[in-house]
């Protein structure tokens, strides 16, 4: 009882972080807000914050996302939960972190809220970050890195309509490495997730290519079934 007690008496708060990822142009980049407000007053650290009594995790981290970016996220995950007594200046607070996917064209980022300034960086000419976030987002790469090997996940960052060649840069800028073109090209034919349209694109250099839509009913499909899919 006594224990019992104790737990209820603990003052520990839960906030919601998010690393979210944009493609452009042969590019990855992650959102990052400035802080109005102290502690870190003046840094800049990853889009999040208190989560209310009233709404579930991916409602706030959806909300804060919304209202300190102006970014309504159309891909979300949870990657971790980080729970260090000493990572708040503040006190005892646990963030539970997310990633996310989405194409910064679409949008019009605006900081609101307690965020002075929000923009995209690129992964690897980021400035200081506050808290951990810089750990956070590591283990964000990290994740986006692994998962998108094993899981066709990329699409939400290219644009409806898009030629093969797109794709395969999107994998190499994602993992920062070169792939098996061919062997690319065979998977992700064989998975039938992809629909060729009658549409043509030129490069300027030799015919024209074909253009590819993503087809999201077959890739849920697949998922259910148990989807194998390995770079």
């Amino acid at each position: 009882m006594l224990l019992i007690r104790n737990v209820m008496n603990q003052n520990i708060l839960l906030t919601v972080d998010a690393a979210v990822f944009g493609y452009e142009h042969g590019h990855i980049s992650v959102l990052l807000v400035k802080r109005k407000y102290a502690p870190f007053k003046g840094e800049w650290a990853l889009p999040g914050g208190f989560v209310l009594e009233n709404e579930n995790l991916e409602e706030a981290v959806e909300r804060e996302l919304l209202e300190e970016t102006g970014v309504k996220i159309n891909y979300l995950e949870q990657l971790y939960t980080y729970g260090d007594t000493m990572r708040d200046p503040r006190g005892r607070v646990v963030s539970v972190a997310y990633f996310g996917l989405v194409k910064p064209t679409v949008f019009k980022i605006t900081a609101a809220t307690d965020a002075e300034q929000v923009a995209w960086f690129p992964v690897n000419k980021l400035p200081k970050l506050a808290f951990d976030h810089k750990t956070i987002l590591n283990m964000a790469v990290k994740r986006l890195q692994g998962k998108i090997t094993y899981e066709p996940i990329g699409f939400e960052l290219l644009d409806k309509k898009f030629p093969f060649s797109d794709l395969e840069k999107l994998y190499t800028t994602v993992l920062g490495r070169e792939i098996d073109r061919r062997n690319f090209k065979k998977k992700i034919t064989n998975l039938k997730i992809l629909d060729e349209l009658d549409e043509k694109v030129s490069n300027g250099r030799g015919r024209p290519g074909s253009l590819f839509q993503f087809n999201e009913q077959r890739y849920f499909e697949l998922k259910k079934e148990g989807i194998i899919f390995e770079i």
